[in-house]
């Protein structure tokens, strides 16, 4: 079996180890996280479904985009899985702020930072053009303040979408990874999509564990690891 490992759970998937890292779990995530002991990760890196109906412009969506009620009670579980005094940052849609926030504060975490990434294009036009991504620092416990600090303004590198159609790059995630956590640390995403989090997490010599609920997303990000 590769060391990328990847494969769709089932009920009694969820009765795992207490160190189910290097795989890519596929199926809900609140349901696969719930099968997990608590306090495995170090570091939660995801991008959630924004909750805004989303279509790109060949017609794909995202799974769960307009159900804020299969998406927010997973950070309840990211919680638990995550080590004390351990930190999550995901990305958020502004549209459901409002959610996002009373999530969070209810899972347990504050947030302590945010990171904002300009794009040199516009990816949609509504009140105005919208041109950023941002992700929100969310701080379980008191963690220690990392080594060497990131601005919180990032640089943007546009993957094109090929794998995904709201795919982030390696190159804005490996970043994070490396800001907040340590070599050999467990890198968690319970929305992996493609898998850009946990390829990141490899490259930069962390452990991983993704989750995902579409099939086809988790065999993407099957063959994005095998290759790595």
């Amino acid at each position: 079996m590769s060391f990328h490992t990847a494969y769709r759970a089932k009920s009694s998937d969820f009765a795992l180890s207490s160190t189910p890292v290097n795989q890519v779990h596929c199926g809900d995530a609140a349901e696969v996280l719930a099968g997990f002991n608590s306090g495995i990760a170090d570091l939660v890196i995801t991008d959630p479904p924004y909750i805004c109906g989303y279509k790109d412009r060949h017609g794909r969506t995202v799974a769960n985009d307009r159900n804020a009620d299969r998406v927010m009670p997973v950070f309840g579980e990211v919680y638990r899985v995550l080590k004390p005094d351990s930190y999550c940052i995901s990305f958020y849609g502004w549209t459901a702020i409002a959610e996002f926030t009373a999530a969070w504060k209810d899972a347990g975490f504050r947030v302590v930072g945010q990171i904002v990434w300009p794009k040199q294009y516009t990816s949609s036009t509504g009140f105005m053009q919208y041109q950023h991504e941002a992700a929100f620092v969310l701080a379980k416990g008191r963690p220690d303040r990392p080594n060497n600090p990131i601005p919180d303004v990032q640089p943007w590198h546009y993957t094109g979408n090929r794998h995904h159609p709201t795919e982030k790059s390696i190159d804005i995630i490996k970043p994070l990874i490396e800001a907040f956590s340590q070599r050999g640390d467990v890198i968690l995403d319970p929305f992996l999509g493609s898998g850009t989090t946990a390829l990141a997490a490899a490259l930069s010599g962390r452990r991983y564990i993704g989750v995902e609920l579409e099939q086809k997303h988790c065999a993407r990000a099957r063959q994005r690891l095998d290759a790595i």
